[in-house]
């Protein structure tokens, strides 16, 4: 199983992006979806999360400005950052926990991480 992250880049203050992360490989179902980032210097930090029952989890510092959805038919997660600010800044990386196969064990799978860079 490959996650591949992508929508990343160089925002102003204010703007928007919208990040994508699609799973592929030997796929039976997937139970969780969440982003995570990582500022320069911090420790990583839980962005947005939604496991199957398809509400979302945010943190304090995202309510009401970043959306995270998922399209199950595309084994897909996105994450909609409006209002973006400087802090916002850095790599973020998409999480998923995947069982590969009928009664196999839920595997935690990572993204290599896309940056985004929010300028001031």
């Amino acid at each position: 199983v490959q996650l591949q992250a992508s929508g990343g880049g160089l925002v102003q203050a204010g703007g928007s992006l919208r990040l994508s992360c699609a799973a592929s490989g030997s796929i039976f179902s997937i139970n969780y979806m969440g982003w995570y980032r990582q500022a320069p210097g911090k420790e990583r930090e839980m962005v947005a999360i939604m496991h199957t029952g398809g509400v979302g989890n945010y943190a304090d510092s995202v309510k009401g400005r970043f959306t995270i959805s998922r399209d199950n038919a595309k084994n897909t997660v996105y994450l909609q950052m409006n209002s973006l600010k400087p802090e916002d800044t850095g790599v973020y990386y998409c999480n998923m926990k995947i069982v590969p196969y009928y009664r196999a064990s839920p595997h935690d799978y990572w993204g290599l991480g896309t940056l985004v860079t929010v300028s001031s």
